[in-house]
């Protein structure tokens, strides 16, 4: 998947989310467990497809490690922002840390045979491939990702 620079997703969105949230966590691994256990939590409430729910997760757990070690350099005093909306056919979230930003273009390519054995890039290979859209702000301390469902979650019920 091609990385994309923008402030905004592409997604059009015709209809208000059936959930939207904005939450602010100290830069702490386990607020940041947290978080992603509540969004796990309602994407399941809401019958989301598994392999949806892990895809988010995964993105989710990788976007927030980023931000508190990387963008934050693991500093308690810094906030990380999570908002996040879900819509019937899709999850929206936007992580925003207190750190200088960086360029993604210049994180080295994780499957390239040089970087075969370095540790570098492997958590923005996955949250492109697991998420339908990633965006980064040009200051690049702002992650936008979305992920359209492969079915639409069941209202009945049943999954």
């Amino acid at each position: 998947m091609a990385l994309i620079l923008a402030d905004t997703m592409k997604f059009s969105r015709d209809v208000s989310p059936t959930v939207a949230a904005e939450v602010t966590i100290p830069s702490d691994f386990a607020e940041a467990r947290r978080i992603q256990a509540d969004i796990e939590q309602l994407l399941q409430s809401r019958r989301v497809n598994e392999r949806d729910v892990f895809s988010i997760k995964l993105a989710l757990e990788e976007a927030l490690v980023n931000a508190i070690k990387h963008g934050n350099q693991m500093d308690r005093g810094k906030k990380v922002r999570i908002v996040y909306q879900l819509y019937p056919d899709q999850f929206h979230i936007q992580i925003t840390d207190d750190g200088p930003g960086f360029d993604p273009c210049e994180v080295p390519d994780p499957t390239a045979f040089e970087n075969l054995e370095r540790p570098c890039g492997r958590g923005l290979m996955l949250m492109r491939h697991y998420m339908t859209e990633v965006s980064f702000k040009e200051r690049g301390n702002t992650v936008t990702m979305a992920k359209a469902f492969r079915s639409p979650p069941s209202s009945n019920g049943k999954k």
